[in-house]
């Protein structure tokens, strides 16, 4: 078999496979066209986002400004452009850092048990007792307003829900027979928690991961929106869309397409979380 054929072939395997999930083809081509657009902005982008041009101020959509132009006279295409950058940016390290903590956590109480697993329960009814998106803002405002704020806030709130998930799947994988096996062998608690359980439990919550970088994706949009996450004159979707605000009967555009860009991409990720859910057998 020749060398194209057998590449012929597997492309045509991929594309069949591909065509079975129809939800991971999407959201992986949604997630790597808004990558491509971040990593591309300095060479795409027609104008500065920041540069104020007040001769073409709150101008329709148009071919010099296919998505128009702002109060500022700035031009709404390379702003989301630019602000495509920071989004991502917001979905990814918002949803790090609440993983990590919640895995290890999650995998320590679900193991150990016992008064470690019941002071655990404890601090996440005092977390859960308030409405998440109230935390996260009086967390910002004791911080102050910023990114780095919002991504601490996220840390101390976020971890909640993947640590029950973990919890909940070592305190049944720790009676398993295999879990069993390697205590019997004596293998040490590091080795039986990360090597032995973990990789088994973590399932759950990589799916909820991108349905989680849909709850991160919005809640940096409405952090921007309320004046505590980015600021101006940064370009970032939440910001676009309250500038906007004022003028949303008489310029839609300001705040329509940064608006579809955040609906967009939270699709995306719903698209690759569901998939991710079919492909393990996990459904939430």
């Amino acid at each position: 078999m020749s060398a194209s054929t057998t590449r012929y072939s597997a492309s045509f395997r991929i594309s069949r496979w591909l065509g079975r999930h129809l939800s991971l083809a999407m959201g992986m081509g949604i997630l790597a066209f808004f990558i491509l657009v971040a990593i591309a902005a300095p060479l795409i982008a027609p104008f500065d986002p920041v540069a104020q041009m007040a001769d073409v101020r709150l101008r329709p959509p148009s071919f010099a400004h296919p998505f128009g132009t702002d109060n500022f006279g700035r031009d709404i295409l390379s702003r989301v452009i630019w602000g495509t950058r920071i989004d991502l940016q917001i979905a990814f390290i918002g949803v790090v850092f609440p993983f990590v903590i919640g895995t290890l956590l999650g995998t320590i109480a679900g193991f150990f048990g016992g008064l470690v697993d019941i002071v655990f329960m404890r601090i996440i009814d005092i977390i859960l007792a308030f409405p998440f998106l109230v935390l996260m803002l009086s967390i910002i405002a004791i911080l102050g307003p910023g990114l780095i704020s919002f991504y601490i806030a996220m840390a101390l709130v976020g971890w909640v829900s993947y640590a029950r998930l973990v919890r909940a799947q070592i305190l049944v994988l720790k009676n398993s027979d295999y879990a069993v096996a390697a205590v019997s062998l004596g293998y040490g608690r590091m080795r039986i928690m990360f090597r032995h359980l973990l990789p088994n439990a973590i399932a759950g919550s990589l799916v909820f991961v991108m349905s989680d970088a849909v709850l991160v994706l919005l809640n940096g949009a409405a952090i921007s929106y309320l004046g505590l996450g980015v600021q101006p004159p940064t370009a970032e979707w939440g910001i676009m869309v309250a500038e906007g605000q004022p003028f949303v009967t008489t310029a839609w555009w300001i705040t329509f397409f940064p608006g579809l860009s955040i609906v967009v991409l939270a699709f995306g990720f719903s698209l690759l979380g569901d998939a991710l859910g079919d492909l393990l057998g996990i459904h939430e």
